[in-house]
């Protein structure tokens, strides 16, 4: 009989335990999910320098709105690098759910070999949560800062998949075209009449 009454008071546990796992995970849903993608471009200038312009696209991908946003990327070493343009952090008041804003800025450095920058800080207020809550940019790869390259190729073979056969079927149509208006030489003269 003790064995009965525990396996009817079975259903109603697990009810009970997968109302509660839902109520926790709609809390959870509710708060704003942001995604920080960081990339970084190199351009050699003709003083011998590098140009570094980094830029951050940051989304909301959650379901309320992020207030109080601070982006903060301060991995860029005085020692090596200077600010040409912009800043390494910005501020922006609220990003709303399915939102997007990106911020970038251009650093210059003349010192040669391989940096490694960490990921960009992201802090935003959620008004149900007294702490700011945090989340990091992607990585990007080591940069090779006035490293040797080899010469840029002429040829540009994007421009050949893109317009390749665009030339291939000009070129049928010429050669077709000139083939039937040129005179044949078989044709010249006939048959030799006896």
């Amino acid at each position: 009989m003790a064995i009965c009454r525990s396996l009817l008071f079975l259903p109603l546990l697990l009810f009970a335990i997968a109302g509660c796992a839902a109520i926790a995970h709609a809390s959870d849903a509710s708060i704003p999910f942001l995604l920080a993608h960081k990339k970084v471009s190199l351009e050699r200038l003709k003083s011998g320098s590098e140009q570094v312009t980094v830029s951050i696209d940051l989304y909301n991908e959650g379901s309320t709105t992020a207030y109080d946003v601070i982006l903060n990327d301060d991995s860029w070493s005085q020692e090596v690098f200077e600010t040409v343009s912009g800043a390494a952090n910005k501020t922006w008041e609220k990003l709303d759910p399915g939102a997007s804003v990106s911020h970038s800025f251009v650093l210059k450095s003349d010192v040669k070999g391989v940096f490694q920058g960490s990921p960009a800080v992201v802090k935003f207020r959620v008004p149900t949560k007294a702490a700011l809550q945090e989340a990091l940019s992607s990585p990007v790869r080591p940069i090779d800062i006035l490293a040797e390259r080899p010469p840029e190729k002429k040829f540009e073979w994007r421009l050949a998949a893109k317009y390749g056969s665009l030339v291939s079927v000009l070129t049928l149509v010429g050669i077709f075209i000139y083939m039937v208006a040129s005179p044949s030489k078989s044709g010249k003269g006939g048959k030799k009449r006896r």
